[in-house]
């Protein structure tokens, strides 16, 4: 897993940190408070995975509790997912975030919109055309669906997971040159 080198402002109100070992129960039950929207994981589930990921992103609120996160994964990554081997055959070259919390208390307040543009700088960085990720559409999701296009992305593709019972939307933002944004 590769960290920012120091925290970065998000805003005037929140700083994005680097998720570290000791967040893993508080953001564990964060994501996991979200499902359906992405999937639970636990806590054993979510310590297996921090690894894997390029960019594991925290916001704390002002108590230091974390509010947000981002994990985001490179091509390569040995990640298991459906959704991640998706991109990896139809988009190669891309960044994918494998999932996106955000408090509800902490909605509205440009968190989400930070989290995203530091994925986007860390895939910049590595040359990487694009960011992907996916949204559900069947349970449906149409906050996120809404969110990820104010941020760009477009809709590519489609797909069933789950053994059918989850249906997505595959979802892909181009990553704009040095200077070209």
């Amino acid at each position: 897993m590769t960290v920012p080198p120091a925290p970065q402002p998000a805003s005037a109100t929140h700083t994005l940190r680097p998720a570290l070992p000791g967040d893993v129960p508080a953001l564990a039950a964060l994501n996991d408070a979200a499902a359906p929207a992405v999937n639970a994981l636990g806590v054993e589930g979510l310590a297996a995975h921090l690894p894997r990921c390029d960019l594991a992103l925290v916001v704390d609120d002002a108590a230091g509790r974390p509010q947000a996160l981002i994990l985001a994964l490179t091509p390569g990554a040995d990640y298991d997912s459906e959704n991640y081997r998706w991109f990896a055959e139809h988009r190669p070259g891309s960044m994918y975030v494998d999932r996106i919390v955000v408090a509800p208390s902490a909605h509205g307040h440009g968190i989400g919109r930070a989290l995203h543009d530091a994925v986007v700088e860390r895939a910049r960085a590595l040359g990487l055309d694009e960011v992907t990720c996916e949204v559900n559409l069947d349970p449906p999701n149409p906050q996120s669906l809404a969110f990820h296009r104010r941020l760009g992305f477009a809709q590519i593709g489609e797909q069933s997971t789950h053994g059918g019972a989850v249906r997505v939307a595959m979802l892909m933002r181009a990553v704009a040159a040095p200077g070209a944004r």
